[in-house]
């Protein structure tokens, strides 16, 4: 299976969202990850629903959210109305897993568990089939442009073998760049998220987010074959 590739919009140019949305889309994107932050849950703060509803119009492919606020069940319909085709939520803030996942999916949404780095697999054990995807969290949530945490490799290896024939996607955020891409990939990795790899500083041209995202994408899937 081919390595999908979802820029993170944390790492782009707030002021220019629209263009730089439509910049990675063109530069042949598979989705566009949507850090949504909180101050609380996670030492930043980011966006919020009404912005997810003002992007949606400029994306094509998928709007994939990533919710690390505290407590997240009271707007998961909002970034569900807002336009979100998948929403991820983290355990922590979640005693009532199961049920959450499944309100995300009754929202039309496909559902997602993201783990920190510290957080172990075993948590998931009794909602795997209320699952569409799970993030692993190669870095500690918060901020872009940190660096990936090769501990992490072997979490991907034992969430590949929990999945088993299920119809789950791994994702991996955190770090991802040309030289990690294959080390998460040969583990199990099916979704990559890469901020400032593919970004930089963020208002590049498409060609050069374009180099960025195959260069990544390329790197992936010569591991896997």
């Amino acid at each position: 299976m081919s390595i999908k590739i979802s820029p993170s919009i944390l790492s782009a140019d707030f002021a220019n969202l629209g263009h730089e949305i439509r910049a990675i889309e063109e530069a042949g994107c598979d989705w566009v990850h949507v850090d949504v932050m909180d101050g609380h849950f996670v030492p930043n703060l980011t966006i919020g629903p009404g912005v997810c509803k003002a992007i949606r119009p400029h994306i094509k492919t998928v709007m994939d959210v990533h919710l690390m606020i505290e407590p997240a069940d009271p707007f998961r319909k909002a970034f569900a109305e807002a336009g979100a085709d998948n929403i991820s939520i983290h355990p922590e803030v979640h005693p009532h897993l199961d049920r959450s996942l499944q309100v995300i999916r009754d929202l039309g949404c496909k559902a997602g568990v993201a783990l920190n780095p510290s957080t172990p697999v075993n948590i998931l054990e009794n909602v795997m089939d209320r699952l569409d995807m799970i993030i692993v969290m190669s870095v500690n949530p918060g901020f872009g442009g940190q660096s990936f945490l090769h501990s992490q490799i072997q979490k991907i290896r034992a969430l590949k073998a929990m999945i088993g024939d299920r119809d789950i996607l791994i994702e991996v955020d955190g770090g991802i760049t040309p030289t990690t891409a294959p080390l998460v990939a040969e583990a199990g990795a099916d979704v990559l998220v890469a901020g400032s790899a593919v970004y930089g500083k963020g208002g590049q041209e498409t060609s050069v987010y374009a180099a960025n995202i195959k260069a990544i994408r390329e790197a992936g899937e010569a591991a896997q074959s």
